[in-house]
């Protein structure tokens, strides 16, 4: 049994341009060829899925090849939709004469630190409901690890995220007692501020409050499930793409320990790029016993980690022959 037979999700990362779309179309393909039906999903604004595949994508599921789907998310688009999203419903719920205080707090909200993150999160979140339901496998070739970790860590947030958007047009005792009803710290299991205290968080609410509040309470409870199919090692499985060099071995480890904080379950490595041993010249010699050091390093930093070791190829990797061996590679070191 491998990562793409066992698991429902896999989350593809690393740092920029260590080789994870490639990699993460690869094992799509691979999955493919096994019988699984595979949503390959790109949250990495550079989106070179494309590229990789040698065709448009977009924000539409596209099919790139037997039994695999595509689909790219744009980051700026997810914003502008949420955002949209938002201040719809929060002008359900207001006085008309707020509307203009609402409108700014969008703008202001657009630039503002995580307002990408969540929105990508609820996206992400609405396409795993889509995955789970239509298809075997679903892979997210994620954005670079920074990225990548504010995003996965950001359910526990979302709550206060969303709190502080209402607060800034908070004019009301009505709205302030729906905030009273969300805020994690009424109660919440600290390592789940997430969660309902209770079946009946809207209990005694007008209906006005009370829409606002279950509006709130969906989107949370959403995100919620999100975080826990993460973590669930059952289904999910992350597994981080480096190369034998300083920076992505610096960079992987402190993603690792990070994810291992969030009990994400990380499931191994794929150490690409290594220089071949029939490489020849005084040049590449020298680059092998430099990046042997480096190896002996991912060896030793991550001994806890199942290592899969993928050579070097001629040339670039890109269309579907070249996807197909990458594959190839990836099935010989045990995925």
């Amino acid at each position: 049994m491998s990562l793409i037979t066992e698991n429902r999700i896999l989350l593809v990362g690393g740092k920029g341009g260590v080789g994870k779309t490639t990699v993460s179309s690869a094992l799509a393909l691979l999955a493919g060829r096994r019988g699984k039906k595979v949503l390959l999903v790109s949250t990495d604004p550079a989106h070179s899925l494309a590229d990789a595949f040698g065709c448009r994508i977009g924000d539409n599921i596209t099919r790139l090849a037997a039994n695999i789907d595509g689909l790219e998310l744009d980051p700026d688009r997810e914003v502008e939709q949420h955002l949209e999203r938002v201040s719809t419903q929060l002008k359900r719920f207001t006085r008309p004469e707020m509307y203009g205080a609402i409108e700014k707090q969008m703008r202001l909200t657009r630039q503002s630190p995580g307002a990408q993150e969540a929105a990508m999160l609820e996206r992400i979140a609405n396409t795993l409901t889509l995955g789970l339901k239509d298809y075997d496998l679903t892979i997210f070739d994620t954005a670079p690890t920074g990225h990548t970790l504010r995003l996965l860590s950001l359910p526990e947030a979302i709550a206060a995220w969303t709190q502080g958007l209402l607060n800034a047009n908070q004019r009301s005792e009505k709205l302030a007692e729906v905030l009273e009803h969300l805020t994690p710290k009424a109660g919440r299991d600290i390592d789940n501020p997430l969660s309902d205290p209770n079946e009946h968080a809207t209990a005694g609410m007008d209906a006005r409050t009370k829409a606002i509040a279950e509006t709130l309470l969906t989107r949370q409870r959403l995100l919620q499930r999100t975080r826990e199919l993460f973590q669930d090692s059952e289904q999910t499985a992350l597994l981080f793409v480096l190369t034998p060099e300083k920076l992505p071995i610096l960079e992987t480890a402190r993603a690792v320990k990070a994810l291992q904080q969030e009990r994400l379950p990380l499931a191994g490595l794929v150490v690409n790029r290594i220089l071949p041993e029939e490489a020849g010249s005084d040049f590449l010699a020298q680059r092998r016993r430099q990046e042997k050091r480096h190896l002996q390093q991912i060896d030793q930093d991550f001994n806890e980690l199942p290592r899969y070791p993928i050579p070097l190829q001629a040339t670039d990797i890109q269309g579907i022959d070249g996807l197909n061996r990458m594959a190839d590679l990836l099935k010989n070191a045990g995925l």
